[in-house]
């Protein structure tokens, strides 16, 4: 027979006084002895007389403490479950630092029970001897407790805890079972990639949200201000090349750069509503900011329609601006740059001669920019109070510098992970 000590032997026996001293070490032990019966007959092994101890030294990888230091600064609480025994797993684990793993759980203490198992899985963080079936339930007990999952795992004995989790990480070294049931597979077989799949998922997501906001402002203010145009019957105030100009600089060539930008903020429900209501209320304030404008100098009866259309775009394009400043935050070299970039070449647009003809802007009538600006700078704080608002109204805490921000519930990530 082959196996683990304090499973062939019986409670007491001072063979395995010697087995946990080596695990205590961090030593993988396992028990050769002779069964006292046939290993296919019933009741079997019956009793075990040791032969000898096999100890097995186990290789901590170099960037094993690294990552388990990155998840822990992320906020995700690390849960180490295995079959070996538990003070051997928790004296590996100590060495890597990670919280509460001096103090290991023998998961056949464990209670039946989503409710109590999810209060003993909250306590500790190093469990030992767990069977399949209970690492489904300890995955299943954390999602009952309102966690999202993840579970690594490389063998058969971690098929149905793969399965279940939220999220399912198989090394590519481990069965092929395993494999198939996973979401992601380590192809090179080290825990080390994945801050860097955590990273690109953030950047993704979070990118596609600030791009969505822009967009989403465009649509908004160009339906809204479609519509107040209509019901004035009054001239459209933008030519096509207008448009064009207005989307280069405030939406199409930032959106590309902050499409690809690093990202870090934590991923978070709720995309759709978030992104509707910072979106709307900056087009609404564009749209009404824009039309104002147009009635102001149109009102007036002695300026050009390319002086008119030149003072709507210069309120438009203030406006569109500031939503571009915010949707950046937090700012860094680069996004500092970026905007500074987008409003330089709408001004060499506005203010340099082949600009001018190009685009038929008009800006000798001092009244009508002077207007324009007014109302762009009453809309750009409109948008800064309604972003700010939007904030506050959910509950949300803006991002820090770093890119980072923490919903309301403080909620916490778990990743299970077999040893």
């Amino acid at each position: 027979m082959l196996g683990a000590p304090d499973v062939l032997l019986p409670p007491g026996d001072l063979v395995l006084v010697d087995a946990d001293l080596l695990a205590s070490q961090g030593l993988r032990v396992l028990l050769l002895g002779r069964a006292g019966m046939p290993v296919d007959a019933p009741g079997a092994p019956g009793e075990v007389t040791p032969a000898a101890l096999l100890v097995i030294e186990q290789k901590i990888r170099d960037d094993a403490a690294e990552t388990l230091r990155y998840f822990a600064a992320q906020d995700v609480e690390l849960k180490i479950i295995s079959g070996d025994s538990a003070v051997s797993v928790a004296a590996v684990a100590t060495t890597l630092g990670l919280p509460g793993a001096d103090q290991p759980v023998d998961a056949r203490t464990l209670p039946d029970g989503t409710a109590p198992l999810a209060g003993r899985m909250a306590a500790a963080s190093v469990f030992g001897r767990v069977v399949p079936e209970q690492k489904r339930a300890m995955v299943k007990a954390l999602q009952a407790g309102g966690h999202t999952v993840a579970m690594t795992g490389d063998g058969v004995n971690d098929l149905l805890a793969l399965k279940d989790a939220d999220i399912g990480v198989a090394m590519g070294s481990g069965s092929p079972a395993a494999r198939a049931v996973a979401q992601i597979v380590l192809l090179d077989n080290t825990f080390a990639a994945l801050p860097h799949v955590v990273g690109e998922g953030r950047r993704v997501i979070g990118n596609i949200e600030r791009v969505s906001v822009l967009f989403l402002t465009k649509t908004v203010y160009s339906v809204l201000l479609a519509i107040l145009i209509g019901v004035a019957q009054i001239r459209f105030p933008f030519l096509p090349r207008h448009v064009t100009l207005i989307g280069w600089f405030t939406i199409g060539v930032p959106a590309f750069f902050l499409a690809l930008a690093p990202n870090t903020e934590r991923a978070r429900p709720g995309f759709v509503p978030r992104v509707m209501r910072r979106a709307v209320p900056a087009g609404v304030v564009v749209a009404v900011a824009s039309f104002v404008t147009c009635l102001l100098v149109r009102s007036g009866g002695e300026g050009t329609p390319e002086q008119d259309s030149t003072a709507v775009v210069i309120t438009l394009v203030m406006i569109a601006t500031w939503v571009l400043v915010v949707v950046a935050r937090p700012y860094v070299w680069w996004k500092a740059a970026l905007v500074a970039a987008m409003i330089g070449g709408f001004l060499l647009c506005l203010l340099l001669p082949v600009g001018q003809h190009v685009f038929e802007f008009d800006t000798s009538d001092t009244a009508a920019v002077a207007v324009a600006v007014a109302c762009g700078a009453v809309g750009m704080a409109l948008v800064e109070l309604a972003w700010r608002f939007s904030f506050v109204d959910a509950g949300e805490r803006r991002p820090h510098r770093d890119g980072g921000s923490r919903g309301p519930d403080g909620g916490s990530r778990v990743m299970a992970s077999h040893r």
